[in-house]
């Protein structure tokens, strides 16, 4: 029988106002969220963690969850830290970690990661341009490329393409200098699609819960996809599983977070839609090309000749990914094991 995984996310929970108030505060919104009060937009990094426990009990693969006691008491067996790094920095684990894939932004928050936490065995990286600009600085043996899986049931067509109406879902995740993009790139793609006589619905990043994209996708025979870069991109691919093509705004330009570029670092070129194939729609660099290239995007949406529910079905499953996750951690595991006999030997 294979041994349960040991799988811990932990969200950095710090003090407000006074001492230990994020206990109580926890708590508080606890009781919103479980009464109805409130609701749960769950994050990015949580979600790698929901559908990675989803995917591993669809494929029959055991685990421990966030079972601190245990992993406490057996400091030789291997820890899985799948959130942000809050986890590994904040304690002293003496576990074998396999850490990620939700990680920090860059090698350059912790250019001696390695010399600091030799105990990590591996590192997963969401993407491949993030995983490219991750190997420009840390050892390549230490990296793996692994997204999480998309919930096929969960997104899935509700109804024939051409039954729906000629309407087009406009999903604004614009990330860096918002008042201006808006006004050079989201409203100008808005109002001429408007002009070619298609509805337009928008959303915004941010501003919706789970149930309302899903809602929309019933609503809309393809997504016009605004977004810098993607690590992963969960919300596309949940799109692309309910068999709605995408349009996506794909610059292959610089990593632009503020925090890093271009100071820090020049990265590029990243991508929008990184996890892709021709099945799930078409792409475009500028409003320009936007222009020039929607008359065909729309005649291929009309003709129902995108098939983007096959290509999640056949890379981005939850037991897929799951099953590659267990891959890699068996790996950390025995490559353990013979370290231990070779240095016993």
């Amino acid at each position: 029988m294979q041994e349960p995984l040991n799988l811990f996310y932990q969200e950095p929970e710090p003090d407000r106002w006074v001492p230990y108030d994020r206990y109580p505060r926890k708590a508080i919104r606890e009781l919103l969220y479980a009464t109805g009060i409130r609701r749960r937009r769950p994050s990015g990094h949580r979600m790698v963690y929901q559908n990675l426990k989803k995917g591993l009990d669809r494929a029959g693969i055991p685990y421990r969850d966030n079972d601190f006691q245990y992993i406490r008491s057996h400091p030789d067996e291997l820890m899985c830290i799948v959130g942000k790094p809050y986890l590994l920095f904040e304690y002293d684990w003496p576990n074998p970690v396999v850490f990620g894939a939700a990680i920090f932004d860059h090698p350059v928050v912790c250019p001696d990661f390695w010399e600091r936490y030799p105990n990590v065995y591996k590192m997963l990286i969401p993407g491949p341009w993030m995983y490219d600009m991750f190997a420009e600085y840390y050892p390549e043996e230490k990296l793996a490329m692994w997204p999480v899986g998309i919930d096929v049931e969960k997104w899935t067509p509700e109804c024939p393409q051409n039954e729906k109406p000629e309407r087009i879902l406009l999903y604004d995740k614009v990330l860096w200098n918002q008042e201006e993009r808006r006004g050079r790139l989201v409203e100008p793609i808005r109002h001429y699609i408007e002009e070619q006589e298609v509805d337009v619905e928008t959303l915004r990043y941010g501003d919706y819960f789970p149930e309302e994209l899903e809602l929309a996708l019933q609503r809309c025979r393809a997504v016009v996809y605004l977004c810098e870069h993607e690590t992963q991109g969960i919300a596309y691919q949940q799109m692309l599983a309910a068999g709605v093509p995408i349009f996506a705004w794909d610059r292959q330009s610089y990593w632009e977070d503020p925090n890093f570029f271009p100071d820090q670092v020049r990265y590029g070129p990243v991508s929008s839609v990184p996890y892709w194939d021709e099945r799930c729609g078409m792409r475009f660099e500028d409003p320009e090309e936007f222009r020039v290239s929607f008359s065909d995007f729309w005649e291929r949406v009309q003709e129902d000749t995108f098939a983007p529910r096959d290509y999640v079905t056949e890379n981005l499953t939850l037991g897929t990914c799951a099953r590659r996750y267990a891959d890699l951690i068996e790996e950390g595991v025995e490559f353990r094991e013979s370290k231990t006999v070779g240095a016993s030997a």
